[in-house]
């Protein structure tokens, strides 16, 4: 039996894609335009520091945020057309585990949120939901997009 990404990338779409876009939606007033929410999302403290004024906020965290945003809309977008897979999926790996990192330590979520694995439950947000979000992610990473990509189209097309 060969496995390949294809059920892979179909889960992501299914599951996060959406997830993540509409997080980014909330985040971008226009293309270089990051909301207060944004910020506060990505920055926490930083927000908090700043009474949550964006004029207060040094300009220096503005590309930060921007790459956070911009990286909810593209990777996602990359996945679901198979373009760039493996990076794109590495990429997302470390997105979650910096998002997860600022859920934690940036916004002080509770243990119960944080979760624990091999407790008997499956409804944690960071631990249990994440490590199924980097499990589908790292099926892509080995394997690739699959053949209904533009990886294998292009892949085909360097082959001719």
């Amino acid at each position: 039996m060969c496995v390949h990404g294809s059920p892979a990338r179909f889960t992501f779409g299914a599951v996060l894609a959406g997830y993540y876009w509409a997080s980014a939606m909330t985040k971008l007033e226009g293309v270089f335009s990051p909301t207060i929410g944004a910020y506060y999302q990505i920055l926490p403290s930083v927000t908090e520091a700043a009474d949550y004024d964006p004029e207060a906020i040094s300009i220096f965290f503005t590309p930060i945020v921007l790459l956070g945003s911009w990286a909810e809309f593209i990777l996602p977008a990359l996945l679901l057309i198979g373009l760039f897979t493996r990076g794109a999926a590495l990429a997302m790996i470390g997105f979650i585990f910096v998002q997860s990192l600022t859920d934690i330590w940036g916004h002080g979520v509770d243990a119960a949120t944080i979760g624990a694995w091999f407790d008997r439950g499956a409804d944690s947000l960071i631990l249990d939901q994440r490590l199924l979000w980097v499990f589908v992610l790292s099926v892509l990473l080995v394997k690739g997009a699959g053949r209904l990509s533009l990886d294998s189209w292009l892949e085909m097309d360097r082959k001719r």
